[in-house]
Formats: structure tokens, sequence, C-alpha cells
């Protein structure tokens, strides 16, 4: 973040002949302070670890006092204290007027660190900071998640009493002395306020200098499109306090073994309820974070992928994508949004679910990159037993949220071997906003046609049935032994079931030449299965159980004919397979059949 009055190599020269100097220097300064009034001095920033450590010991031959941090920016910060509000300008003005640290550093207190790395062991910001308590009563019999570093209420700081404000002259020279870590760390605070819009490069071209320019007209500076180092030590503090005010403090579970930065004033640990660390939304902030935790491999991964697309928190429309050990699910709606990612690593499943409403998307779209560049998966993962103990047992929940239902559940089945699908056109008669084949499979409408009660689903990916419709190509013999496959109970016993019945005529209720009438009862979600005769060939699609405005009788299930089916799904450019079927299937193997060939479709909002 600050820019480096002298190259490593030089500064670390320079340490002979300033030792001298320092003792006296050292005597003068105030001792590093004890209350909790404490603020830090800093100096500089750096991307990497390596370099920060680096840095601070060169530092450390010449300078008291010297620390380093992880900050919540993604940065390394190293810094002099701690010491108290009123003796940090002194200090800094004796700094500065030596020439000892860049002419950009400034007073900041604790909260925008998060740990410390320089020097190992050390507890810096233990002393600047007060302590953290949890009150919140145990949820479960699992301890709470450890919040290493919460963030205090920011206090004002005091002024530094710097040098006279630059020349514009003088501040493109300081300008020039930043290094990239510092520029980088420029345009990130400009994005952040909305007033850098390109990627982070470290180059000033004509957007950040638009920027600047624009930073500086909305903050009652002069529009120069170069920041004097007063401006860019406000900017810091500004960007610093928004992060204060979201509260990112890293978080480890030891019990779900991951260890995340999360916006604690927006959200706090509330239970766990496998696999999930569920973090509930505080301060009317409507924001949820659920950590993912589960022993397993990649079809542990692959199943949960399948799963969370069911729950009400995953609206239906966004991004999908599984790929090799890890996968993404985004989702947005009108009250809702939401992001999960998750991977296998280390023989577990780890991963995190954020779900905001979208008056807090502005918010979230900065939360997001940070809970992202932090999360790192510890040891250990979440053990099956981790559930709330007055937690209940619904089959419409899953681990206690609440799954999403379809609008509509009716049978269909496959009529060719790429799986195009066959259903009734009462399944698709809604605005539904997501079909789904085996509630797994996004489709699309291939034919409907209101007349004859049918439409057609073309899957958005290539399928392979096991089985598809060898269709008939003449009517059916009365009074013949029929079958109906199809999936009663909204789908809910999970496989399609099998019904046995006889053809009762070849006509509708009206005297109808496209549909026939079974003597079999069916559901109302059986609608869109196939009709077969016993040696397999599908004579026709049960449709839906009302004739004319009226209810049937139980026993009678009209359907259409698939003799009569040729023209339409010819002019509709779909090619089937006439059957030759000829040996009679006992009713073991019919059910095999139609097992193989029926699905359920769904219509989801």
């Amino acid at each position: 973040m600050m820019s480096r009055m002298m190259r490593a190599g030089e500064f670390g020269g320079m340490c002979g002949w300033l030792a001298a100097a320092m003792l006296a220097m050292i005597l003068s300064w105030p001792s590093t302070a004890q209350a909790q009034d404490q603020v830090f001095v800093q100096i500089e920033s750096n991307t990497t670890l390596a370099t920060t450590e680096s840095r601070a010991r060169t530092y450390a031959q010449v300078l008291p006092d010297v620390n380093a941090f992880r900050a919540r920016t993604g940065l390394y910060a190293i810094a002099l204290g701690p010491y108290t509000a009123a003796d940090a300008p002194a200090v800094l003005r004796d700094l500065l007027a030596r020439g000892l640290v860049p002419r950009d550093s400034f007073i900041v207190d604790g909260a925008p660190y998060t740990a410390q790395v320089f020097p190992i062991g050390a507890a810096a910001l233990a002393a600047a900071q007060p302590a953290v308590t949890n009150d919140t009563p145990p949820q479960t019999q699992a301890a709470a998640p450890q919040i290493i570093a919460a963030a205090p209420e920011p206090a004002p700081e005091p002024e530094p009493e710097l040098e006279p404000e630059e020349t514009l002259q003088e501040a493109r020279r300081n300008e020039a002395q930043l290094d990239r870590p510092a520029r980088d760390a420029l345009q990130i605070a400009l994005q952040w306020f909305g007033f850098y819009t390109a990627r982070i490069d470290g180059a000033f071209g004509p957007g950040t200098r638009r920027a600047m320019s624009d930073w500086q007209q909305d903050n009652g500076f002069e529009p120069t499109g170069v920041l004097t180092t007063a401006q860019r030590a406000a900017l810091f503090s500004a960007y610093e306090s928004e992060l204060a005010a979201l509260g990112m403090d890293t978080v480890r579970d030891a019990d779900a073994g991951i260890e995340i930065s999360l916006p604690l004033a927006m959200v706090s640990f509330a239970q766990y309820n496998f696999p999930f660390a569920q973090f509930d939304a505080v301060n009317d902030s409507g924001v949820q974070v659920m950590l993912i935790s589960q022993a397993g491999d990649r079809n542990t991964l692959f199943g949960l992928y399948e799963i969370m697309q069911t729950l009400e928190i995953v609206p239906l429309t966004g991004e999908r994508a599984r790929q090799g050990d890890r996968f993404l699910l985004t989702g947005q709606s009108d009250t809702l949004r939401s992001h999960t990612e998750a991977r296998l690593v280390g023989g577990a499943v780890k991963g995190f679910t954020i779900v905001w409403p979208p008056e807090q998307d502005a918010r979230i779209a900065r939360v997001l990159p940070m809970m992202q560049d932090s999360f790192r998966p510890l040891e250990g993962a979440l053990a099956p037993g981790a559930v709330p103990p007055e937690e209940g047992q619904a089959i419409d929940l899953v681990a206690g949220l609440s799954v999403r239902a379809p609008e509509l559940v009716r049978s269909g089945f496959y009529l060719d071997a790429n799986g195009l699908v066959m259903t009734t056109a009462e399944a698709v008669a809604g605005q539904c906003a997501r079909i789904l084949i085996d509630e797994a499979y996004p489709a699309e409408i291939a034919l409907r046609d209101e007349a004859l009660g049918l439409a057609v689903l073309r899957p958005l990916q290539r399928l392979a049935p096991m089985a598809f419709a060898e269709l008939a190509t003449a009517p059916g013999r009365i009074r013949s032994d029929i079958a109906v496959a199809g999936f009663p109970f909204d789908g809910a016993l999970g496989g399609a079931s099998m019904a046995f019945g006889t053809l009762a005529d070849l006509q509708g209720i009206n005297g109808e030449q496209t549909v026939q009438r079974l003597d079999v009862a069916t559901a109302d979600s059986e609608a869109g299965g196939p009709v077969f005769d016993n040696a397999g060939t599908v004579l026709g699609m049960v449709l839906p159980g009302i004739a004319g405005g009226r209810a049937l009788p139980e026993n009678v299930t009209l359907a259409l004919r698939a003799d009569q089916l040729g023209e339409a799904l010819k002019a509709a450019g779909i090619t089937t397979r006439a059957s030759t079927r000829d040996a009679t299937l006992n009713r073991e193997l019919l059910a095999r059949l139609g097992a193989e060939m029926t699905v359920t479709v769904s219509c989801w909002n």
C-alpha cells in the first residue's frame, strides 16, 4: 500500500551508520503503549508473505517495534507500534523528518489487521485491541467456530500533522515511488467505491487517472487525476473503514475444517446441521452463510451438487458448472440471490454458500471475492451427527433447509436414443421457468400440440436412455391386455410403477379417432406415461383424467393412439422407431422395460 523511500539493498547498506543515530532517537520516542487506545504507524504493504517478512526484517535492523500483519484487503502490512493515539503523531513526524519511512506512511488502529505474521509469536494486536468474547449460547454440543480477530468499532483516528499539501509536481514524484502492490491497492480502493471499473493491473492509464479525478471531485479536491500523499491516506482510511463496517473477520472452524473471512457484521454462527455450519443473518442484513464440510469422494461432491439445486435458497436461474473435483452454483430471482462453490480436497467436500436479498448486491459484490480469496481447507470434516438436538425429520427438508417443490409433475417416456421425451401438453402448459426430466436434466419444448394434447421435450444435453419407445403403426386389439407405466404420487416413490388392464375402445368418449379408452386406473401424475401391449410395443400415451371438463370414472383412462401420431411428429421433424415386436413379454420384463423408458417431467418456478 505504501511506497518505499529506498530499495531493499540500499536500505540494508545504511544499517551501520543509522544504528548509532537510532540509539538516540529511540530513547527520545515514547514507549510502546499499554492501554486500549493504541494505534500503529503503517509504513508499507506487500502482496506476498515472503516479501513482507523480508522487508520487515530489514526495517527491524534500524527501527524498533516493527510488526507485520495480514490485512483484510488480502495484502500484508508492515507497521510500527503500537503507540498511544496521543504519541503516534509525534513518532510519525520524527520518522518522516529523518526520512526513515515512506512519505505516505499513516496512523491506523488495529481494525484492518487480522493476524500478526512478524515477529513470529508476537501479540501486538492483542495489546492494541480489546478482547473478543462470544456470548451467544451454544446451539449444539460442538463449540462455535473461532473468530481469530473480531473487528471493534472503528475509533476516530487523530490527524497526523503532516507536511503542507504537496504540489502537483511533488504528488507526481511521490506517486512514481509507489511499487506494484501499492498501485494495485490504490486501484482496489477506487474500485471499491465505484470509481474504477477495469481490471487491477497497477498501470495508471487513462481509466485510473479518470477514476482518481472523479474521486477527488467527489471528495472536494481539485480534480488533477494524481492523488497526493494525504489524499491516498484518506482514500485508504475510508476503504478500511468500509471493511470494518462489514465486519470482515477470519473465522477458523475446527469442526468443519475450514478457515474463511466472513462479514460478521451481517451474519453470526447459529448451529451445525450436517453437512453445513450455518451462519444466520444479524442486524436485519438478510444474509446467510453456510460452510460446507463432509467427508467423501467425487460421488459425494456430485451428489451434493444435485441436492443443492433442489433447495429453495438456490433459485433456478443462474450458472451451473460441475467440472472435475469442484462445482459452482449461482441463482438469481426477484427476491433472492445465492452463490455456492465446493471442491474435493483431502478426502472431504469443502465449500460455502452465501445467500442474500437483492438490496445487498453491492455489498456482497465486495464480500464474495474476499471470502473466495481467504477460503482455506483445514484438517477434519463435520461428523454426520452434527445436527441440532431438536431438529425434526421431514422429506421436504435437507439439513433443516426447505426443498423446492415443482409446480407440476407428470410422466413421460423416451422417444429416441438421444433422449427426446414425449409427455402430455398439460405438463408444460404453465409458465415454467425450468423444465426438468427426472428432476435432473433441463429440457426445452420441441413440439407442443394442444389439439392432440401432447408435447415433445428436447434435453439441453444429450442423454443415453436404456430404452426408448417403439411405436405401434396399427391400432391395438379391443379387450387385449395392456400395461401403463408412470409415476403416481408425483414421483414420490422414486421409480416408475406398472398398472395392468385392458383396451376397452379405439375411440374417445365423443368418438375421437386419435384417442383410445383403457380399462385401468391411473393417477394424475401418471399422465404422459406410455401404454404397452403385451409385446412391449407402445400403443399410446396416457392423457389427463379429465374429459370435457368432467373427471373420468376411477377405472377409465384415456390415451392417445400411437398409430395416429405419425403425421404430427413427422411435421415437427421428429423421427421415431416403428415397432416390429411380436414376442409376448411376461409382466416382470414388461415392468422392467417400462421403468427404463419412463421418466418424470416437472415444471419449476
